[in-house]
């Protein structure tokens, strides 16, 4: 649909400027890419709207009369012939596309390898960091939002051409981490993940809860871990060997999450191996005046002059904070890959941070500051209310996947569908991944959502197991036409067949496709690839209730529809792709 309407845009515009010679104006019109189209409200409008209300004081006429005029110019372009027909509707000119060709264009362009690809970013480099997790504790709830927000989005800016780099930086230093290290020291006792029968990254995670416990017993708990972190900056042998081993565990738990998830990284960069950097450009920023030095040896910037506070950057002690290793990775990873834009998929509690580091680096110097980009996201909730690590609170990514799994394949059973789907135990698995993944991306990143295990699991309505089941039933018509049932073998392909309404409506879904992808890409947002596979999945749902296909009694439009079906298909395919839902040939 986006050539279409740009193709459209050229002759309402080649329209314009034939009224405004006709009618001797002295007008500026507004270039092809700038006229406004709209999708009408209802199909039997036509299938593209060009609102006239912009040109009305222009043009010196009201919006209706511009319409019909525009309306029979177009009828008399013999460019416009053969590709639709212009319509004045009051205010509107409303086009109706001729259906054959357009059916034709994109039927052969869903078969095509580019289907689901675009260029609108090519030749450019883009960073996507993500995830970022503590080597701390496991991943949560919080965590998989963050995760399939990052890992969709970079799968979207490459299908939209760019060239991505997918980074994630493991936040494994600093006081949060001393605090799990100092109440392993003293209740671990030189127990093991192994010797516990738990998974590593929650066994680190019980020593961060754990402190809480150390706290209590003493008073002096926070400063004990603030002690470890200059230790562990200076070297010290023992703290250094500690953290190593509680960072392995921890590490090797997540890679666990990150390969049940679908969640691939390009790149992994860690704040111990920067936060020196980001130590040095502060001094050099504090040489500059970009920064100042308090009396108690602390470096702090002031922000007050574009209505943010005082930040400070590197503490008494001369311990590093998190806007110091950014400062340096963000150096550093221009250097080493300059990238048009690096985006960091982070909370919006965060937002404050963000604006106080891209105005650091522009102060530093950096022109390439204004390439970087915070997507910001709302907060993960479930109806038993907002989650607390340190309290022990947290819902785990681990169980919360096991927990759908586990709903998904009883729903399996209860459908009797165990025989139907094979492997029941992998396809509840990939049920509930659609579940989750769709859950947490169907809403725009910048709201707070509610995340409901059991609705998200619904097989009909706005879930990902509805889209999963619409992809299994298009791949049941094909086997069974595969297999010689229906009236399809014995038609041929006449694409005129198509013209109908309910065909009609069906595919100018399919259509839809290119516009989805380059929207969500533009917009850096996955709820709008989302949105599009719950409107093709339920537009096929209603229509193969109502159009039959195998058994059509005509068996050139049951051929037909067939390759309607196989179009169906494909978009499904290659749009979960995009939003790490598995596609299920049976369901």
């Amino acid at each position: 649909m986006v050539e279409v309407k740009a193709a459209w845009k050229v002759i309402v515009a080649r329209a314009l400027g034939a009224y405004v010679k006709e009618k001797g104006l002295t007008v500026e019109l507004p270039a092809p890419e700038a006229i406004v189209v709209e999708t009408p409200p209802k199909p039997e409008l036509g299938d593209l709207g060009f609102p006239m209300f912009p040109y009305a004081k222009l043009l010196r006429a009201g919006p209706p009369m511009v319409a019909q005029a525009l309306a029979a110019l177009i009828a008399a372009d013999p460019e416009a012939q053969g590709l639709g027909q212009a319509l004045a509707e009051g205010p509107y000119l409303n086009v109706r596309l001729a259906r054959t060709p357009r059916i034709a264009s994109v039927l052969e362009a869903s078969a095509g390898e580019g289907w689901g690809k675009s260029a609108l970013l090519s030749g450019r480099r883009i960073m996507v960091e993500f995830s970022s997790p503590n080597t701390n504790k496991p991943l949560h709830l919080g965590h998989l939002r963050n995760n399939i927000l990052g890992e969709s989005l970079s799968r979207i800016l490459r299908a939209a051409g760019a060239e991505v780099r997918a980074i994630n930086h493991i936040n494994d230093r600093g006081v949060h981490i001393c605090k799990s290290m100092l109440a392993y020291q003293r209740l671990g006792e030189g127990r093991t993940p192994e010797s516990e029968g738990l998974k590593s990254d929650h066994f680190v995670g019980k020593y961060y809860v754990l402190f809480n416990e150390v706290k209590a017993q003493d008073p002096k708990a926070e400063e004990a871990a603030q002690d470890l972190l200059v230790r562990w900056e200076a070297g010290d042998p023992e703290v250094r060997a500690l953290w190593e081993k509680m960072r392995k565990w921890v590490l090797e738990g997540i890679a666990q999450t990150y390969e049940r998830t679908g969640v691939h990284f390009d790149l992994y960069d860690y704040e111990s191996d920067t936060y020196e950097a980001g130590k040095d450009i502060v001094m050099q920023g504090l040489s500059s005046g970009v920064f100042y030095r308090e009396e108690d040896g602390s470096v702090w910037g002031n922000f007050e002059d574009i209505g943010l506070d005082r930040k400070v950057f590197l503490r008494k002690d001369g311990t590093s904070l998190y806007i110091t290793q950014d400062l340096g990775c963000a150096v550093d990873r221009h250097e080493s890959w300059p990238y048009d834009r690096l985006v960091y998929v982070v909370g919006n509690e965060q937002q404050y941070h963000f604006k106080v580091l891209f105005e650091s680096l522009r102060r530093l110097g950096y022109a390439w500051a204004a390439d970087l980009h915070h997507l910001s996201y709302g907060m993960v909730n479930l109806p038993s209310g907002r989650m607390k690590t340190r309290e022990g609170t947290v819902v785990d990514a681990d169980d919360l996947v096991e927990e759908i799994t586990r709903l998904a394949a009883a729903e399996i059973e209860a459908k009797g569908r165990e025989d139907a789907v094979g492997d029941s135990s992998g396809v509840a698995e990939r049920i509930s991944l659609g579940a989750l993944h769709y859950y947490l991306l169907q809403t725009a990143p910048t709201k707070d959502m509610l995340f409901d295990p059991e609705a998200s699991l619904s097989f009909n309505g706005d879930t990902g197991p509805y889209i999963q089941y619409m992809g299994a039933r298009a791949s049941s018509i094909l086997r069974k036409h595969e297999s010689g049932e229906g009236n399809a073998q014995k038609g041929k392909v006449d694409l005129s067949k198509l013209e109908g309404d309910a065909d009609w409506a069906l595919l100018r879904q399919v259509a839809a496709f290119p516009e989805a992808l380059d929207g969500a890409a533009a917009q850096m947002d996955p709820s709008v690839i989302a949105a599009w596979l719950h409107e093709l999945a339920a537009a096929f749902s209603s229509w193969y209730r109502e159009n039959p296909v195998l058994n059509c009694p005509d068996v050139d439009l049951a051929a037909s529809r067939l390759e309607l079906v196989r179009a169906v298909k494909r978009s499904l395919q290659a749009g979960t792709a995009l939003v790490g839902i598995p596609f299920l040939e049976a369901m």
